[in-house]
């Protein structure tokens, strides 16, 4: 490794600056360095689009937002400060990333690099441009940086740990592939909301973003909600009807007609507003695209229950202050789910581990 620690951070927060300059600007940037940069992110989100057409331009541009807001000296160092890095021996650790919404995979690589190990990345064909990008962004003033990392569509070998993220078919490989080196091995989670009735309709908006970005396709997407017996879900609807517009993207639409369909032939009972379907669900917090599942709640001794028995399905938990309060002290001892705010879900700090698992303590178990 022949960087720093304040190489690696300065690096990164380099890559931040350039994509919230991108973000801020109108693309015609005085300094031909930060054109030339605006550029090389148009190419690439362009291409991220045709090869995704699940990565839309705005939830590219969200994604990257997120990051732009992440990538500064100031929150990079808040996060690393508690930990000890002085004396890492690096170690090859192989990252096969998940692709089910932008940069997902990046978190990972991002940890790997800052406590001074090497990463070997595996992309998923569904998002293998948009990772090298931030990584070449970071690398522009600290070329030693690229000797932190490689990509490879090979199988993935002389790897000393493993972050590997899927579905729950897929984990079944990756322990028994894997199951020998030190690893962190992620599978299917589910994110949702608990609804008390006297939600604002500001925040009911806020829990459409949490519902709606990405289609839902993230683990920290809701798709279930929590509602008291005999809820009216007028409201509910009311605020959920400001993403309307998601209809008018046809691969959306087709899968609200298909799961439509599908229900309907079934005979379930549904609540519908001609873009998103709901549907009372007490199996499974997941749920197809276009479509929600709610069930009941009486109590919230009920919920603290339910929470705790179903924890390794969840990653986020969506309430307003006062139920997170009442769930905090049965949930604090428990590295997931997370408790978040309205609106918040795709929004995490670089200390919001998935599943809780800290990375950055396993990173410096390996030394």
């Amino acid at each position: 490794m022949n960087t720093s620690l304040n190489d690696r951070v300065s690096a990164f927060a380099k890559a931040g600056k350039i994509l919230s300059q991108y973000l801020a600007s109108d693309h015609s940037a005085i300094d031909i360095d930060e054109d030339l940069w605006a550029i090389t992110i148009n190419q690439t989100l362009t291409l991220a689009e045709q090869k995704n057409s699940w990565f839309t331009r705005d939830n590219l541009l969200f994604a990257l937002e997120q990051w732009s807001q992440a990538l500064t000296v100031e929150h990079l160092n808040n996060w690393l400060e508690p930990y000890h890095l002085e004396h890492v021996e690096p170690k090859k650790v192989a990252v096969i990333a998940a692709g089910n919404i932008p940069l997902v995979g990046f978190h990972d690589v991002l940890c790997i690099i800052l406590t001074g190990h090497f990463a070997q990345i595996k992309t998923s064909s569904n998002d293998d441009v948009l990772l090298p990008l931030i990584l070449k962004l970071a690398s522009a003033d600290v070329p030693a940086l690229e000797e932190s990392f490689d990509f490879t569509e090979d199988r993935l070998t002389d790897f000393d740990a493993v972050i590997a993220t899927g579905s729950n078919n897929t984990a079944r490989y990756f322990e028994h592939y894997f199951g020998k080196k030190p690893n962190i091995i992620r599978k299917n989670r589910n994110s949702i909301a608990i609804l008390t009735g006297d939600e604002t309709h500001d925040e009911l908006v806020a829990l459409s973003d949490d519902v709606f970005l990405f289609f839902g396709l993230g683990c920290r997407s809701v798709s279930h909600i929590k509602v008291p017996e005999n809820y009216n879900f007028d409201a509910f609807f009311k605020a959920m009807y400001e993403k309307r517009e998601l209809i008018n993207y046809i691969k959306y639409s087709n899968n609200y007609d298909y799961n439509k369909a599908v229900y309907l032939m079934s005979e379930f009972k549904l609540l519908d507003n001609e873009f998103l379907i709901i549907k009372e669900e007490t199996e499974s917090y997941a749920s197809p695209i276009a479509s929600l599942g709610y069930s009941s709640y009486a109590t919230n001794d009920d919920l603290v229950a339910e929470i705790t028995a179903h924890a390794e399905d969840l990653q986020c938990v969506v309430a307003n202050q006062k139920v997170q309060q009442t769930l905090e002290p049965s949930l604090k001892a428990m590295a997931a789910p997370q408790l978040v705010d309205f609106g918040e879900t795709q929004k995490p700090g670089l200390a919001d581990y998935a599943d809780g698992v800290d990375t950055i303590h396993f990173l410096l178990t390996l030394s």
